[in-house]
């Protein structure tokens, strides 16, 4: 069997022993669409991450009886072609839950508690010749009794919600299916939760119910002290939007690590919005603790041999 990982990059130092104990295993840092299709061509099984599989790339594998996207989310891949070819599909689930959760929190955390204001206040001289022994003219926002609304509550809004619980805040959420299938919180629409929220955290995929979600007028739905983090999908809120919202003051801040073209752009209106500092930007960074890449790189190897 032999085993070609199309764009692998994004792994890094992760041990990958276990797919490649499984046969033939070639490995490629990356790969454009013309290289994947030279390198797919005597593959049995094709791991990738943002490749994408269609057409052309099947034609150039006849050979492929499995693709492994090396994530959660397939958009990338015609599942219904490969279901005409033959050619299974397997994703991961829940491998980052832990990870994304943390970097949710990360943001709200840094964002609530003003971190970065607070480091640089201490650093560049102004606390050294200060009179008092606080930075009186910046208190943070304690999160204790405010609303935390959270966007699609699967297993990561589910523990986003927990450690929300956990700091004394009171938990609803916005079902982006339709469905309010989590009974231990309250369900409401996205008005309200748009409204009486004082942190909007996103954990949905990006779909045609999700395109767009959030745009200016939500945005000026919100408290004007309230906050937004996304660590979902890039699109899902209008990224022109949310920074012109920053900038007019509509709300306090917010925290990104997912964008809807990545790499992030030069010239994006996250980079050159006027008040730099009321928004915290991550490189899509939440589902890459070495815990997490270590459990993705076991669960490929067990969709390998259960789709073998």
């Amino acid at each position: 069997m032999k085993i070609v990982f199309l764009d692998a990059a994004t792994m890094g130092d992760t041990d990958m022993s276990s797919i490649s104990a499984l046969g033939e295993f070639v490995c490629y840092p990356s790969s454009t669409p013309e290289e994947a299709r030279l390198r797919v061509a005597d593959a049995d099984v094709a791991i990738l991450n943002k490749i994408l599989v269609n057409k052309e790339f099947l034609d150039a594998a006849p050979k492929l009886r499995l693709v492994c996207e090396a994530g959660t989310g397939i958009n990338n891949i015609d599942t219904d072609l490969c279901a005409q070819r033959g050619v299974l599909v397997r994703n991961v689930a829940g491998y980052s839950t832990d990870s994304v959760a943390q970097t949710a929190w990360m943001h709200i955390l840094n964002l609530a508690g003003l971190a970065f204001h607070y480091n640089a206040y201490a650093r560049d001289g102004r606390y050294s010749s200060g009179s008092i022994h606080v930075d009186a003219g910046h208190p943070f926002t304690e999160l204790a009794g405010k609303t935390l609304g959270i966007v699609g509550m699967g297993a990561i809004g589910h523990k986003v919600a927990a450690i929300g619980e956990a700091f004394g805040m009171k938990v609803i959420y916005y079902s982006t299916s339709g469905t309010a299938h989590c009974k231990e919180y309250p369900s409401v629409s996205l008005d309200e939760l748009l409204r009486t929220s004082d942190v909007i955290s996103i954990h949905a995929p990006y779909n045609a119910a999700t395109a767009g979600l959030i745009d200016y007028e939500g945005l000026c739905k919100m408290k004007p002290t309230a906050y937004l983090v996304n660590t979902g999908r890039g699109g899902i809120a209008v990224e022109a939007d949310l920074a012109r919202a920053i900038d007019e003051g509509r709300i306090a801040g917010a925290g990104i690590d997912v964008y809807e073209k990545e790499p992030l752009q030069p010239g994006h209106p996250y980079l050159t919005c006027a008040h730099p500092e009321r928004l915290l930007l991550s490189p899509h960074i939440a589902w890459y603790s070495k815990e997490a890449r270590q459990r993705l790189a076991e669960e490929m190897a067990n969709n390998i041999k259960l789709g073998w």
